[in-house]
């Protein structure tokens, strides 16, 4: 699609979450390709907090915002404006359009307004308030709210960079109230009037707004502004088809940090949700701030796919340095109240090289890592124990030999060392490997016998298969 006209301004995008509570995931992959497309064409990426809802606009709710962009890693460019403190900004501009004569006091009473609702709703029009044209010398003394003097006829042309070129009939659009009586602005008009403050050059926003992209058109053309560039992106929904709910499971991305996902991972994942390049399912920042374009956003719903973000997340783990994994671990075993000792966050980073291959999530990961942390003596499962007779406890006890004769206690040699005995003893590692895996690890899930004694360490691992040999046969 070919992009809509644009100024030769420097590009500023933004994102205008409202305070009410959790990040939705829509929102964060609003702010990423606003984020990427500043990027992209070297300006600058803002946020302004849409803090009009008094009740719901809580300290608590601003610094939820604060903390999934900081965690996603996208960082606005300059400090955040806050929409409830430009009240006073947004009724100037009322009153110039009220100077200009592009907007009109409105005395309907609620009585009134409800019957001209009634009025239009049957005749299959839009609400007209009979003040439109008043003279002022009629305007009673009572309170007024101050309504666009929106077009009647003709149309409003909505030029979509995703969408393409969106027609709207001016028959079909409302005066729209720009003041309250009590003197609040609507939204509308705050974001117009926050938007051409900031020097916003393209608005890119879910497509639930295309509606309101019409009216706020009327809006900058009423006060003789340039009107930005339009980008309205396609709804998440999810692997139903049917729009993203609770019962698809995470929506938020506090969510997706809880569930163990990597804030890479969501930035590679989210991009490829209604945008993409090629067949490239994997790339880096870099590479993303290199493609990306808004005008080859798709205008279709995007599905989130929890397969592919799963096997997105166990790339970026594998990729990931293991110091960092580890202090992600530890933070998830803490969280579930496990007994950690001196020393321990030092033991879960020698396992994580061995682990973290399989591991789809940093939750895998932490389960991953708790045969290591185990104290002794070992709970070895009461199948393994039964298997443990005379026999089987006189190879392990050979094994036990070989194992510590090995100089170098590491995985290449203690590898060597498994294979070398089970040549030596004419049996596949099937005949004791198990047993061995559960000696060292109990019933938790480990990686190979040599990745597994390479994490415990000589001393530990040792010790963990004396504890078995002193069972009785």
């Amino acid at each position: 699609m070919s992009a809509p006209p644009a100024s030769d301004r420097p590009v500023r995008t933004r994102i205008a979450p409202s305070p009410t509570g959790m990040m939705h995931i829509g929102t964060a992959r609003t702010a990423l390709f606003n984020w990427l497309y500043a990027r992209h064409r070297g300006g600058n990426f803002l946020l302004r907090i849409e803090d009009t809802d008094r009740e719901r606009s809580t300290e608590a709710n601003v610094q939820v915002i604060f903390e999934g962009l900081a965690w996603l890693g996208l960082q606005p460019d300059e400090p955040p404006v806050f929409q409830f403190a430009r009240a006073d900004r947004h009724r100037e501009a009322v009153a110039e359009l009220l100077a200009r004569g592009q907007a009109y006091r409105d005395y309907m009473t609620a009585e009134e307004l409800e019957a001209e609702r009634e009025r239009a709703r049957a005749e299959g029009r839009v609400v007209r308030s009979p003040w439109r044209d008043a003279d002022p010398a009629t305007w009673p003394d009572r309170p007024y709210a101050v309504r666009l003097k929106s077009p009647l006829d003709g149309e409003t042309i909505v030029r979509d960079a995703v969408k393409g070129e969106v027609k709207f009939q001016n028959a079909s659009l409302d005066d729209l109230i720009l003041l309250r009586s009590d003197g609040n602005p609507t939204y509308n008009l705050a974001v117009v009037v926050d938007d051409h403050d900031m020097a916003i050059t393209h608005v890119i926003r879910g497509d639930d707004h295309l509606n309101n992209a019409a009216r706020q058109t009327v809006i900058y053309e009423a006060l003789g502004w340039e009107v930005p560039v339009w980008a309205h992106l396609p709804l998440i929904h999810g692997p139903d088809g049917a729009k993203l709910s609770k019962r698809h499971g995470a929506q938020a991305v506090s969510e997706f940090d809880d569930m163990g996902y990597l804030p890479e991972t969501m930035r590679n994942y989210l991009a490829k949700l209604g945008w993409g390049h090629g067949d490239d399912e994997i790339f880096s920042d870099e590479q993303a701030i290199a493609w990306f374009d808004i005008i080859d956003v798709v205008s279709a719903p995007a599905r989130l796919d929890w397969a592919k973000l799963n096997h997105l997340n166990n790339h970026y783990i594998r990729l990931a340095e293991p110091a960092r994994l580890a202090e992600l671990v530890m933070k998830i075993l803490k969280s579930r109240d496990v007994r950690l000792r001196q020393g321990d966050e030092a033991l879960v980073l020698r396992t994580i090289p061995f682990v973290r291959d399989g591991a789809k999530t940093t939750l895998e990961l932490a389960d991953a890592v708790i045969f290591v942390l185990k104290s002794r003596p070992m709970d070895i499962p009461d199948k393994v124990r039964a298997q443990l007779d005379g026999e089987m406890l006189g190879r392990i006890g050979r094994l036990r030999a070989a194992l510590a004769a090995v100089a170098d206690w590491s995985f290449d040699p203690l590898a060597a060392a498994l294979r070398a005995f089970a040549e030596a003893e004419g049996v596949g590692m099937g005949k004791f490997g198990p047993q061995l895996r559960a000696i060292l690890a109990g019933a938790s899930p480990a990686p190979d016998l040599a990745g597994t004694m390479t994490a415990l360490g000589r001393d530990e691992s040792l010790s963990r298969i004396d504890d078995a040999l002193s069972l009785p046969a």
